[in-house]
């Protein structure tokens, strides 16, 4: 394989800090855990996160030139869907070597319908960058991907201000939203753009950017037409005519420098004495800051990062490759290696443990299983235990996968991400363990937590083009559900019902059914999948199950209680926002995340899990149900996996008892941007279709449903005139006239009615009128809703 070298234009001050001026990829993996990184890059839908990967990966020589998702050219978007649509759809990992740092580089998908990839990538990552549109400020599923890191509990986070290039881009606007939607309470702003080195295009207010000033290493960055760059470190003393050897007399950006980089000390001292300390050892005189050297700063920094007192913030355009250095080296710098955040039973030196934190299937290499080793080295040819499903598997080869391309390698050291073949069984968070360590500890078994996939939203039925073709679709979809746990298969009443996560997620899944494994069918007409609930509380008595073991009857008593969920309570995802107790009152697990599979807990939890997944009376899946096992009695020598038919038979019967429930539908969060003069058509069309509008606001506010922002008091925000074009676009709206002026709409509203959406939005607002979705959860319909839904599932 080519490796690709580049040389840098501004060594010179670079290696006076001592940092090495070659770059190269990663090409096998390497034992220095303190130097790996992996990170996610996560983001609302087009927000630059595969331009971003392109960029980093000319930067890093492993690309001649960065590809485009316009044209299809990129590395990591290589299925011929996300060429087609230039979208991301499914999380795709890559191998960085940067400087002395090892990164396992993973590019996921920005569209909700395909949040299952963020799932599993934040469950694997040590630290992720967060790309913001600086037009938009945080977005909806800019918030949905926050959510998810800190559902996986990702330890360090820092955030990208990407397309500051664009009209409309506003830095100050972007950090304000962060205060706005409560991504964070402490943002640090480690670059400051710079717009033109010309102070005259600031006041015409031209959309660009040339530069960064790093306010950590005190430099000056600036790039030019073909991407290169050349940096100068800026000047330690106060005498701002030192400045003029770099900057045009009276640039608008030479008084915000000193006092940007005064304000990033003092906010970042606060939460390390020994940097306080160091401050007020110094003069008062602000200036006299300047002297604290970047190797004073960055442990500081870093230290911060890793327990999350700060968000470091950095700013660039991904797509003329402005910033990307910035970012992977204080990636770099600050983010987390797995050593940083290793939990107590992980360790180099223990016994080899993974996660499968992805499968995917080829029809070259067969089954290929994304792993993260957490303890020990993996190698090749090796038999491991699935501590899950208690199965043996065969490792026949180890790789590292450069999107679509491979590379063998003999081992996996701990904290690395790669590629096993040869596993047939091992589906995305299953725990695997060397099989020569079972039984050498308790933790020997012990499962690592898992990932839980977001529930469906979408249905549609499956219709194989004969009788011949029904037993291949089915097993079709069966894998596909193995690569995508997302995606859920049941048969009601002889039709097979393939469910989704929206209506880009289905097109998908059909696609892949025909082109990966060749199935033969139709799709029916997509439908909603709705859910439903209950009003009734049946309390617990002891009840019996019987059936015959090697010929002996054998009766298992199972008391357990159903009610609905409080107001106060909070379901589990892995239930589908069902909340399942145990005895003492705790919260049941999944099933696949108990240590052992013969635990009596993890059966009791897959049999519950199965009747909650059809009702008796609609078979809709339940949610908002709250079911607790009271008590359980199982007879000796009798084996636990009785207890999953036990607790299906005796809930489902609870269930039968309580009648049916209150139905549930699905409801999005709906943000629509139109012109003033089609406003008033669009908002009676949301509110004629069910849908509620919670705000009004113009195209640069934001509206927040999470109660009062932070308060910026203290923090160190950037005027607004550092990013011209953001200005330019204020007073030109205000001049323009009135039916040009932009107005964002936000509303909720029910998924069934908005299917057709894109086509309505159109119509209304003369093509002019763009719209995001995101999941907004499940709510209880009126009693005339009720008997529609019902008739339409035919259950009335």
């Amino acid at each position: 394989m080519v490796r690709w070298r580049f040389p840098r234009r501004c060594n010179t001050h670079r290696a006076s800090l001592g940092l090495p001026i070659l770059r190269s990829f990663a090409s096998a993996a390497r034992n220095e855990t303190s130097d790996t990184r992996n990170i996610a890059l996560v983001a609302h839908i087009d927000s630059g996160k595969t331009t971003l990967t392109e960029s980093i990966l000319h930067k890093s020589s492993y690309i001649p030139s960065p590809g485009s998702v316009d044209s299809g050219s990129t590395t990591t978007d290589f299925l011929p869907a996300e060429r087609e649509r230039g979208i991301t759809i499914q999380s795709a990992s890559i191998p960085v070597k940067w400087k002395n740092w090892d990164f396992n580089l993973i590019d996921t998908p920005g569209h909700a319908d395909f949040g299952m990839e963020v799932e599993s990538a934040s469950r694997v990552v040590d630290g992720a960058v967060v790309l913001i549109d600086s037009v938009e400020g945080v977005e909806a599923q800019t918030k949905g991907v926050w959510r998810q890191l800190s559902k996986y509990n990702v330890a360090t986070r820092m955030l990208f201000m990407n397309k500051l290039d664009r009209p409309g881009a506003s830095f100050r606007s972007s950090l304000l939203s962060l205060l706005t939607h409560k991504l964070h309470a402490n943002p640090l702003a480690i670059t400051l753009p710079l717009a033109s080195m010309n102070p005259e295009n600031y006041s015409r207010a031209e959309p660009s950017i040339e530069g960064l000033v790093d306010l950590v290493k005190w430099e000056l960055w600036r790039w030019t037409e073909d991407g290169s760059h050349t940096c100068h470190p800026l000047p330690l003393v106060k005498d701002t005519s030192e400045f003029a050897e770099i900057f045009p007399t009276n640039h608008p950006i030479i008084p915000h420098l000193v006092p940007a980089r005064t304000a990033l000390l003092e906010n970042l001292a606060m939460f390390s004495e020994d940097l306080m300390d160091r401050l007020l050892g110094v003069p008062s005189d602000p200036h006299s800051y300047l002297q604290v050297h970047p190797t004073e700063i960055i442990p500081h920094l870093r230290k911060a990062t890793i327990e999350n007192h700060i968000l470091p913030v950095l700013c660039g355009s991904a797509v003329k490759s402005i910033g990307t250095e910035l970012v992977m080296d204080y990636a770099g710098h600050l983010l987390a290696s797995p050593l940083d955040v290793r939990l107590q039973v992980e360790s180099p030196d223990a016994p080899v443990r993974l996660l499968a934190w992805k499968v995917t299937w080829d029809k070259r290499k067969g089954w290929m299983t994304f792993i993260r080793v957490y303890s020990g080295t993996l190698k090749r040819q090796r038999t491991i235990y699935n501590v899950n499903t208690a199965q043996k598997e065969q490792i026949s080869k180890l790789l590292l996968l450069y999107a679509s391309e491979v590379e063998e390698v003999d081992s996996l050291p701990y904290g690395s991400v790669g590629v096993v073949l040869g596993l047939k069984h091992t589906r995305t968070g299953d725990t695997l363990v060397d099989m020569r360590d079972i039984g050498k500890s308790d933790s020997s078994r012990m499962s690592l937590r898992g990932v839980t996939p977001p529930p469906a939203v979408m249905s549609v039925s499956v219709i194989p083009n004969s009788h011949s073709d029904l037993d291949p679709v089915q097993e079709a979809i069966r894998s596909l559900i193995r690569t995508d746990p997302s995606v859920r298969m049941d048969n009601q009443e002889g039709q097979i019902l393939v469910h989704g996560l929206g209506t880009l997620h289905l097109e998908i899944i059909e696609r892949r059914l025909r082109d990966e494994w060749g199935a033969k069918f139709e799709f029916g007409k997509r439908q909603v999948s709705y859910r439903e609930s209950t009003n009734s509380t049946i309390s617990a008595r002891l009840e019996e199950w019987s059936t015959e073991i090697a010929g002996k009857a054998t009766t298992v008593k199972i008391a357990v209680s159903v009610a609905p969920l409080g107001d106060d309570e909070q379901g589990d995802p892995a239930f589908d926002g069902n909340l399942v107790l145990d005895i003492r009152g705790q919260p049941l697990k999944a099933p696949d995340s108990y240590s052992s599979q013969l635990d009596p807990l993890a059966n009791l939890a897959r049999g519950i899990a199965s009747a909650l997944s059809s009702s008796p009376h609609t078979s809709l899946p339940l949610s908002h149900v709250k079911v607790q096992i009271t008590q359980y009695i199982l007879p000796h020598q009798a084996p636990p996996s009785i207890l999953t038919g036990a607790s299906s038979y005796i809930l489902r019967s609870k269930l039968r008892e309580a009648g049916m429930g209150p139905i549930l539908e699905p409801y999005i969060n709906l943000k629509v941007s139109v012109h003033m003069d089609t406003l008033g058509k669009v908002v009676k069309d949301i509110t004629e279709n069910g849908g509620e509008v919670l705000d009004l606001a113009t195209s640069s506010a934001s509206v927040d449903e999470d109660g009062d922002p932070y308060p910026s008091d203290g923090l160190y925000m950037p005027p607004e005139e550092l990013s011209p074009s953001s200005t330019s676009l204020r007073v030109s709206s205000s001049a323009s006239a009135l039916s040009q002026a932009k107005r964002t709409i936000y509303a909720i509203a029910p998924l069934s009615r908005m299917l057709d959406y894109s086509t309505r939005l159109r119509a209304l607002s003369g093509g002019h009128g763009s719209f995001d979705i995101t999941n907004a959860g499940f709510r209880q319909v009126a009693e005339p809703r009720k008997i529609e839904i019902l008739r339409e599932i035919g259950r009335a």
